[in-house]
C-alpha cells in the first residue's frame, strides 16, 4: 500500500525501508503535540475551589497523566495560569500582572463558577468573571467544579493547543552555520 506524500508516490522499497523505523510529520505538528502534553500550570488560588484543585493530583485523578502536574509558582515558567476560585475588583490589576508577566504562548483556565461569572457573590467587591481582565481559553463550570469537570476542561484545552497554528522561528541570515 503506498502513500502519497506531497504527491509523490513511494515505491514499495521506500514503504519498507521507512516502515519501522521512520515517523513521518511536521515540525509545527510536533510542537503542538509536545505543547499539549507539557503543559506548566500557575495556580491563582484565592477561595475554597483550591481543594478541588488539591485533589487532582491524588490518585482517582492524577492529573500527571496529562501532563500538568507540576505547578510552577512564578509566572514565568508557566504557560497556563489557572484562576481559582473567587477573583475581587482589588486583585483584578494583580492578575492581569501575573497573566502579563507569562511568555507565548499562554492559556487561562477559569475555574469554577465564581472566576467564571462572580458567582453567588452580588457585590460591588466580586469581579464578575475574569474574562474582563484576562482571556479566557476555558471555563470549568461548578461550585466548587469536580475535578472530573477539570480534566475535561484540561482535555479540551489540549485539543485546542494540538489543534492550533504553532509559531517556527526562522533563523537570520547571519545566524545560519553553513
Amino acid at each position: 500500500m503506498a502513500e502519497i506524500t506531497n504527491g509523490n508516490q513511494l515505491s514499495k522499497g521506500d514503504e519498507i525501508l521507512l516502515g519501522d523505523t521512520a515517523v513521518l510529520t511536521r515540525l509545527d505538528k510536533a510542537i503542538g503535540w509536545a505543547r499539549k502534553f507539557s503543559i506548566f500550570p500557575y495556580p491563582f488560588a484565592t477561595a475554597c475551589c483550591a481543594m478541588e484543585y488539591m485533589a487532582l493530583s491524588m490518585t482517582p485523578y492524577d492529573i500527571d497523566r496529562f501532563g500538568a502536574l507540576l505547578p510552577r509558582f512564578t509566572p514565568r515558567q508557566a504557560d497556563l495560569l489557572m484562576v481559582i476560585g473567587t477573583v475581587t475588583v482589588r486583585q483584578g490589576p494583580i492578575l492581569r500582572r501575573v497573566y502579563d508577566q507569562m511568555a507565548e504562548p499562554k492559556w487561562v483556565m477559569a475555574f469554577g463558577a465564581c472566576a467564571s461569572t462572580g458567582g453567588f457573590y452580588d457585590n460591588y467587591a466580586t469581579l464578575p468573571g475574569i474574562d474582563r481582565i484576562v482571556p479566557v481559553d476555558v471555563y470549568v463550570p461548578g461550585c466548587p467544579p469536580r475535578p472530573e469537570g477539570v480534566l475535561d476542561a484540561l482535555m479540551a484545552l489540549q485539543r485546542k493547543i494540538q489543534g492550533q497554528k504553532q509559531k517556527l522561528m526562522a533563523l537570520d541570515e547571519k545566524h545560519q552555520t553553513a
